[in-house]
């Protein structure tokens, strides 16, 4: 017989009894709050079309890469997992829900098994530890779910209390699915997020041609600096329109810099020619991401910066499947002097916004919380990622609060292309969050009033406010 693992209702709770008393009492106060997810990567199709989700497989597996990265790091082929297949037959999706089932003891002491093992239960009753031995019953009671009206994607949206998602959408993206949302009369905020790394970075593949089509789109000769300029603000109003409040910029760095027009002009002219060096190509970037916030500042969205991460690390697996596989690793970042240039310019504008991420856990303290403690247009965004887990969003709190309060942060977004996962991931930062503050509560830092006010900003307020919506 398989263990049970019904998840127990003090998890993620500290094992003190006073402490995790008043953890139960803050986190009643929040379970049942809205969800509001700002910053993800679910695909507007689903819900345009709602459609069921086809398999098991490909809505657990394929889409997810905390799923098949750990898979990968264990020898499982990408091939074996049905990533980058077009389509699978349903005996391919059911052999690689086996092979999963399988391989699930991997994934144990990492959020990614309380996310599925929340899915599971609350979604699909199914309370035995998935292996092989209950596979197959497994994947027969998440499909025959999965048929019904009730799991279609719009119904799951009502379901799971969401006010608001966001998805994540190229400059180049004719936003059709989001058009035909609006145009359904379905009343859910599914908004698009402008995502313009395709066409402000030029390491990016088809840069050029981007930065062309970006042109075309909009009515505006790219092959000139102010035409670009106008193309890409004629794109931001294209989004907005469809609900937009926000951008988001995934540079390698946090460099920022204030050119003059003229070397401006000049720098765009060789990196659209050919012509530029990676220093060249860096100081663009750079210069791109002072452009975006002078634009932010125009027209009102809210911008997100995203450095850190090297991107594609296995060329390999980067060749064969795309980007976006699992293959993108943190790097150290330095944000002081990278981010002087743009705060010199525009650090000091109130109606300004831009949200801080990072993979560098070492500049939570050092760096971070004191940039976001002065200057009025900066917000921490939550742990992002490899950190987007119980002891990172624990070790954010405790490194950021005493310097940027919780007012200088943005409460929680998921970050995810897994819909079902959604849920499991903001109860888990509901239930860190009420974790901390109990503590402060035991300690005199907080009272118990207080604490229930910052516990429901962080689960909801500070997310609205922040975003803009």
């Amino acid at each position: 017989m398989n263990a049970v693992t019904t998840l127990h209702d003090d998890r993620l709770f500290p094992s003190d009894p006073t402490i995790r008393a008043i953890a139960r009492r803050l986190y009643g106060a929040v379970r049942n709050l809205p969800i509001v997810s700002p910053h993800g990567h679910t695909e507007a199709r689903w819900f345009a079309e709602n459609q069921p989700f086809p398999n098991p497989t490909s809505l657990f597996i394929v889409p997810d890469h905390y799923v098949f990265r750990m898979l990968y790091s264990q020898g499982i082929a990408m091939e074996e997992l049905g990533v980058g297949q077009a389509e699978m037959n349903a005996d391919e999706a059911r052999r690689i829900w086996i092979r999963f089932a399988e391989s699930y003891f991997l994934f144990r002491g990492t959020p990614t098994r309380m996310w599925l093992d929340f899915a599971f239960q609350e979604l699909f009753g199914l309370n035995e530890r998935l292996c092989a031995a209950n596979a197959g019953a497994y994947y027969d009671t998440i499909s025959a779910k999965l048929a019904s009206p009730a799991f279609r994607p719009r119904a799951l949206y009502d379901q799971f209390n969401i006010e608001v998602l966001a998805t994540t959408n190229s400059p180049l993206d004719p936003l059709t699915y989001h058009q035909a949302i609006r145009d359904s009369g379905w009343k859910a905020r599914i908004l698009p997020t402008f995502r313009p790394d395709a066409v402000v970075d030029p390491d990016f593949d088809g840069f050029r041609q981007n930065v062309q089509r970006l042109g075309e789109m909009h009515g505006e000769d790219c092959a000139a600096w102010p035409g670009y300029l106008r193309a890409l603000r004629n794109a931001r109003q294209r989004f907005q329109q469809l609900g937009c409040t926000a951008t988001d910029h995934g540079h390698p760095t946090a460099s920022t810099a204030d050119l003059d027009p003229t070397a401006a002009a000049a720098l765009f002219a060789r990196v659209i020619a050919g012509h530029a060096d990676a220093g060249e190509h860096e100081l663009f970037r750079a210069q791109m991401l002072t452009e975006m916030a002078r634009m932010s500042l125009e027209d009102g969205l809210v911008m997100q910066i995203h450095p850190g991460s090297r991107r594609n690390h296995n060329r390999q697996v980067f060749t064969r499947f795309g980007r976006d596989v699992g293959a993108d690793i943190p790097m150290p970042t330095e944000y002081v002097h990278a981010l002087q240039p743009l705060l010199e310019r525009f650090g000091n504008e109130a109606s300004l916004t831009i949200i801080l991420f990072t993979l560098d856990e070492s500049t939570y303290s050092r760096e971070l919380a004191p940039l976001a403690g002065h200057y009025p247009c900066l917000r921490l965004g939550p742990p992002w990622w490899f950190y987007d887990s119980p002891e990172g969003m624990m070790r954010f709190r405790e490194l950021t609060t005493e310097t940027a309060g919780f007012y200088n942060t943005v409460g929680f977004n998921d970050d995810t292309r897994a819909f079902l996962s959604i849920p499991a991931r903001h109860d888990v930062a509901r239930r860190v969050d009420c974790a901390f503050l109990a503590r402060l509560v035991a300690e005199h830092q907080l009272d118990e009033d207080e604490a229930v006010e910052v516990a429901h900003a962080l689960a909801y307020e500070l997310a609205r406010k922040a975003y803009r919506l």
